[in-house]
């Protein structure tokens, strides 16, 4: 790659229906240069979220996507040049740079990142995946000894942390994934209690053999019908940590379930609470420690899935939004 060029990977329309490759475009731009107060970054894991999808609907949490842009994405990048003070060659960071080989961003909008082995455990593990697992079920969910966890898309970046952080706070977990073989990882490899196929359909069956007790936490991923089979199974002050809806990213909006829901909160003194992990980011330093520590002590395991090479991206996140995925998808650039 000559040292002047930046691929590029641009979002060249948004979908109506399915994301497919036909929505993307790989460019060459030239290198660009770092004003005051910016930093020069090399980008060398992309992180790959499903709700990389979601953005594309118009506005959420962040500003909607442009077409003809740089498709956004965050990503562990290397500061190459720095005229932001604070930050220097070599420094890895976290930062929302795109899908490309160089951005150039404010120092303000970067999040300095401590060196780990392997790197990749920066965008699971220590990264938004990571904490959304910890703080979402921890501070919303709050796990007691005993209980039952229920958790939807279980195998995976964040489901599959949830699952064994509830693990070791003593809990009884379910785990919702698609696929004989996902739901045999969950519970041989993770140490799940149990694991339900939705693909198999009967889910308010299946749950109720799996959760006889009834459900005291359900971390929802996905919305939909999954969270209608779940919510007349939730026992009394039980909590809902509302995560994602990922049901409902790809393709045409569907107006599916749950319905019922408001007289069920009120019987069941139900909590039903959404949050976005940047909320979290001043408590970040003990979830840190509690991540590194159960990971030390074996108790936790990461499962990461690197798909190599900037061009492969796009097929990366399609995939990943049918489900291909085990544990944190990233692309290595």
């Amino acid at each position: 790659m000559g040292n002047n060029v930046n691929r590029q990977i641009l979002l060249v329309e948004k979908p109506t229906g399915k994301l497919g490759p036909e929505h993307f475009r790989l460019v060459e731009a030239a290198m660009p240069e770092p004003k005051d107060g910016e930093a020069l970054l090399r980008v060398r894991y992309i992180s790959l979220d499903a709700a990389n999808r979601a953005w594309m609907h118009g506005a959420t949490y962040r500003a909607a996507l442009e077409n003809n842009a740089v498709m956004a994405g965050g990503s562990v990048a290397e500061v190459v040049s720095s005229n932001a003070p604070g930050f220097a060659p070599g420094d890895l960071v976290f930062s929302d740079t795109g899908w490309q080989d160089y951005a150039v961003l404010p120092g303000k909008h970067l999040a300095k990142l401590p060196h780990v082995e392997p790197m990749t455990h920066l965008l699971s593990v220590y990264g938004i995946a990571g904490l959304t697992a910890y703080f979402g079920l921890l501070d919303i969910g709050r796990p007691q000894n005993g209980e039952t966890v229920v958790v939807s898309a279980a195998a995976g970046s964040v489901g599959s942390i949830v699952g064994q952080i509830a693990k070791i706070k003593g809990c009884r977990t379910v785990g919702i994934a698609g696929g004989a073989e996902k739901c045999r990882w969950l519970t041989a490899h993770l140490g799940f209690d149990a694991a339900i196929d939705y693909k198999q359909g009967a889910i308010f069956k299946t749950l109720r053999e799996a959760a006889p007790k009834g459900v005291d936490v359900y971390f929802d991923n996905v919305g939909g019908d999954i969270l209608e089979a779940c919510l007349p199974q939730m026992n009394v002050r039980g909590r809902i940590v509302c995560c994602g809806a990922i049901s409902q990213y790809d393709g045409a909006p569907s107006a599916t379930g749950p319905r019922g829901v408001p007289g069920l909160i009120v019987v069941k003194r139900l909590l039903m609470q959404g949050f976005i992990v940047t909320d979290y980011f001043g408590k970040r330093d003990k979830a840190f420690a509690d991540l590194g520590t159960w990971l030390k002590d074996g108790k936790l395991k990461v499962e990461e899935d690197v798909i190599d090479g900037l061009e492969n991206t796009p097929a990366a996140l399609i995939g990943l939004l049918a489900g291909e995925n085990r544990g944190k998808r990233m692309v290595k650039v």
